[in-house]
């Protein structure tokens, strides 16, 4: 859907707040605070400007993104969850949001009760990689290392609790191997580990692994996805390594404080939906390697959160995961 199109859809609908019922609340009033709980710059921060940019386009009040970092993500997320239910604060979140009530049991808000989910953007899979000179050069070369040398080898994370944790985790538990976790503060800090073979193996987003494995400082064995990467079109899925279903991701989602009524739920949902059908969004987040998910309502962002809550949940429990 190109720019003339989004802006030829009508006063009504594009140019004027939003109410699809007579009665219904006016959306937006005011300017739309889409809080982001990471530090400008990154990942997260990256695209959710590049939509907030592109719906300022397109409704009568701007979207800003306001960075609100600390405590992990506990303070950007708790800012939304008691923000006025009007649609007016948005939460521009990942993964974490799943994972909060095992890891923190202490939180000033219910992850879980106190969101409403509203679109699921889109999902960046997760890359097994491996230093370089590493003995394995696919995935199952890899788990036969592991299971003929339990506990000798290595792996490194951003961090405990972690989405690399977590990722590498459901890999070792479903292919019933062990490795040692070697957790460091952020991706950064863990890979020149890696690249000097000190800590070996590494499964991360793939938009940071990436640039190693392009340059040929890692080796990608497999992608976490039931699709292959386009920058990695020789690198196998999961499934076609013999592991069918072993899928992880980091994704991103829109979700408003519950309570928030349906009709702006619904509104703000159309907007974002809108933004992602853009050729040049697609693109965008292609490089990024997004995949930008075909349904943007907030009856499948529900669906998929609780199954990710219930996913990772497991695997927290089961490997005794605690936060740092």
């Amino acid at each position: 859907m190109d720019r003339r199109h989004l802006l030829g859809l009508g006063a009504a609908a594009a140019l004027a707040p939003v109410a699809t019922r007579a009665q219904a609340p006016a959306w937006p009033t005011a300017p739309v605070r889409l809080v982001v709980p990471f530090a400008a710059g990154g990942p997260t921060d990256v695209p959710a400007r590049l939509f907030a940019d592109e719906i300022s386009k397109i409704l009568p009040q701007r979207m800003i993104v306001e960075n609100r970092t600390g405590a992990g993500v506990v303070v950007g997320t708790d800012v939304v969850a008691k923000a006025p239910k009007d649609g007016q604060t948005l939460l521009y979140t990942t993964v974490a949001q799943s994972v909060l009530r095992p890891l923190f049991p202490r939180l000033p808000f219910d992850p879980v009760a106190d969101f409403a989910p509203i679109s699921l953007i889109g999902v960046i899979p997760m890359v097994i990689t491996v230093n370089k000179d590493f003995p394995a050069r696919t995935l199952q070369e890899l788990i036969a290392k592991l299971r003929a040398e339990p506990g000798k080898w290595d792996y490194a994370s951003s961090g405990n609790g972690g989405a690399l944790h977590l990722a590498a985790e459901l890999l070792l538990r479903r292919a019933n191997v062990q490795a040692n976790h070697v957790p460091y503060r952020g991706t950064a800090a863990a890979m020149p580990d890696v690249l000097n073979g000190s800590v070996p193996i590494i499964v991360d987003v793939a938009t940071s692994a990436l640039p190693f494995v392009q340059r040929g400082e890692t080796r990608a064995l497999a992608v976490m996805d039931d699709q292959r990467l386009p920058q990695l079109p020789n690198v196998p899925t999961t499934a076609e390594a013999g592991f069918p279903g072993l899928e992880a991701y980091t994704w991103h989602m829109v979700l408003a404080p519950s309570g928030t009524p349906e009709p702006i739920i619904d509104a703000v949902a159309a907007v974002f939906g809108r933004v992602a059908k853009e050729p040049s969004v697609r693109t965008r987040l292609s490089d990024l390697a997004m995949r930008i998910v075909d349904d943007q309502s907030p009856a499948y962002a529900k669906s998929w959160l609780e199954a990710e809550r219930t996913k990772w949940e497991g695997i927290i429990r089961e490997a005794g995961i605690q936060a740092d």
